[in-house]
């Protein structure tokens, strides 16, 4: 993420912060006002006349309740967002939305076991929470691209590294051969993204790299519109005529930029990914590596935010959104 520089001043969010990992009522302030803005509304039937609930003494209610004029009904800050039902402080996931939006690479599930001395169960779950908060709300989000923009398309494959004999990958004279091993898709995940030059990226976790689903998926989250650029691959031959233009640089023969056709970009982006599920996770299921691509979208796409705002953002994406420990387990 983009570092702030020396000198510059913290913005207002960055420092209600510190406040909010560690005193419950500063969190709870902090959440309402990410949340609500200044008009506070029940999360149950949307009805602006609230009022908070006050202790005997004039103070804020032990448990920071609401109630709603409209439809009688009680309610907290958690209430119709991913952090309903959860006995865990406000002041913990404070602390977990801030690490997960201000490092580069993830924060563990271990290291926020350790920061909010709660179990490695509980933080692993609030992580998976999080990263669902990150993903976007549905999709009907813009397709990448348009008239005159670049988009680079490519795809990677996250997991174990396979095993065997080291020279599988070589042919005659120490050459590269086309395709992956017998066993590759046996113990990889394949992932495709797009990035458009200097702006979003979406990226996506499929089931294979053939020419129809990748083809379906560069349809699904790329503008025709744009200029496709890409590698070799000849999955990408046909759907890449349906493109303005469709640029290709040939790795295999080490070319990596041709003018202004190259996939760096992208690449780049899945450096990023691989860095944090092979640095910070170790290992990452295939059932839950959508979430993960998910959170590494979400920071690339607010690189150009500190890390309060960033984390704000994250905030107000929990709105509406739920999931449950039985959704999460597939039980």
């Amino acid at each position: 993420m983009r570092q702030r520089k020396a000198g510059a001043p913290r913005t207002a969010l960055l420092t209600k912060l510190p406040l909010a990992c560690s005193d419950e009522r500063a969190a709870v302030e902090f959440f309402e006002e990410q949340r609500w803005g200044n008009t506070p509304a029940c999360p149950r039937c949307g009805d602006t006349d609230v009022r908070q609930m006050l202790a005997t003494d004039g103070t804020r209610n032990a448990r920071f309740l609401w109630r709603c004029k409209g439809c009688k009904q009680q309610f907290t800050v958690k209430i119709g967002t991913i952090m309903e039902d959860s006995p865990i402080p406000l002041r913990h996931w404070a602390y977990a939305f801030y690490e997960a939006c201000k490092s580069k690479k993830g924060v563990s599930a271990r290291e926020i076991e350790r920061q909010c001395n709660v179990t490695y169960k509980t933080a692993l779950f609030m992580m998976h929470r999080i990263r669902w908060a990150m993903a976007p709300a549905n999709d009907d989000e813009p397709k990448l691209g348009g008239s005159g923009k670049t988009v680079e398309f490519d795809e990677t494959y996250v997991g174990g590294k396979p095993r065997g004999a080291p020279n599988w990958a070589l042919g005659v004279g120490g050459q590269a051969k086309r395709g992956p091993r017998p066993d590759f898709q046996d113990r990889k995940t394949p992932v495709v993204a797009g990035v458009e030059r200097g702006g979003r990226v979406k990226a996506r976790v499929v089931t294979d790299v053939t020419p129809v689903t990748l083809g379906n998926h560069l349809r699904a989250m790329v503008d025709t519109a744009s200029v496709l650029n890409t590698d070799e691959r000849r999955s990408y031959e046909r759907v890449g005529k349906e493109f303005a233009a469709h640029g290709t640089v040939n790795h295999r023969r080490a070319e990596w930029a041709d003018g202004n056709t190259y996939t760096n970009t992208v690449e780049g982006f899945f450096a990023l990914l691989k860095r944090q599920i092979f640095g910070t996770h170790h290992s990452v299921s295939r059932k839950h590596l959508g979430r993960y691509v998910e959170e590494i979208s979400f920071k690339y796409n607010t690189r150009h935010l500190d890390d309060g705002e960033r984390t704000a953002r994250a905030i107000r994406g929990a709105d509406g959104k739920r999931l449950t420990y039985k959704d999460q387990v597939g039980r």
